[in-house]
């Protein structure tokens, strides 16, 4: 049987983010966060967090009514992180080309960081018991990105920089050129992510085949 979807700000959580019960919060999470990536979900108990925070089995139970609530409002925090680390056009500026350089380098970098790679591995391995936790994820992670790129594309497409195809199409494949080999690497080959000179190269020879296929007159 399926659990009942997580509202967000579910238990007894939802008012204690101030102050002394917002530091009492957050060493709660940052204890979870330890389990959870170090036992699953399903391996880490309350108990076990509770320890690893340092509080009282009773204290947990105060800011979290159950372990599928803290690890929504776990999750939920990462989520909101991941989209203001990974996803940003600082200087849409410059050359179609320079700024897709930039966006993907910086998106290759976030993707590859040790501590996104244990979220996604985390969030795969609930994602059967937690499905809308993966949705919420995917949408303000990759689908959020997606957009952000589609609407950057669109005006320069508008201003002739850019061919006549689908811009939606175009955003997701250039997103999948970045986030392919290295993250592929990192998640199941548990390899080192790329340094910031290899981030640059691959993002421009992402770009190079963008531009094949999306540039003027394409």
């Amino acid at each position: 049987m399926k659990p009942a979807p997580l509202a967000a700000g579910s238990g007894a959580e939802g008012s204690r983010t101030d102050g002394a019960d917002g530091a009492k919060r957050r060493q709660i999470l940052d204890g979870a966060r330890r389990c959870f990536l170090a036992s699953g979900f399903e391996g880490a108990s309350m108990g076990e967090i509770a320890r690893e925070a340092k509080v009282s089995k009773g204290t947990l139970y105060v800011y979290f009514d159950s372990k599928e609530a803290l690890f929504e409002a776990l999750i939920d925090e990462k989520k909101r992180d991941t989209a203001e680390r990974m996803l940003t056009l600082e200087d849409t500026s410059g050359p179609v080309g320079d700024v897709m350089r930039a966006f993907g380098a910086q998106l290759i970098l976030a993707l590859v960081r040790p501590d996104h790679v244990a979220l996604v591995r985390l969030v795969i391995g609930a994602s059967e018991r937690f499905p809308e936790i993966a949705r919420t994820l995917f949408e303000s992670g990759p689908e959020h990105g997606a957009k952000r790129l589609e609407q950057f594309l669109r005006e320069r497409q508008a201003r002739g920089e850019l061919g006549s195809r689908d811009m939606t199409t175009a955003a997701w494949q250039f997103i999948g050129m970045c986030y392919h080999r290295s993250m592929t690497e990192a998640l199941l080959a548990g390899l080192p992510g790329p340094d910031s000179a290899t981030a640059a190269r691959r993002a421009g020879e992402a770009v190079e085949t963008f531009l094949a296929a999306y540039g003027p007159g394409r």
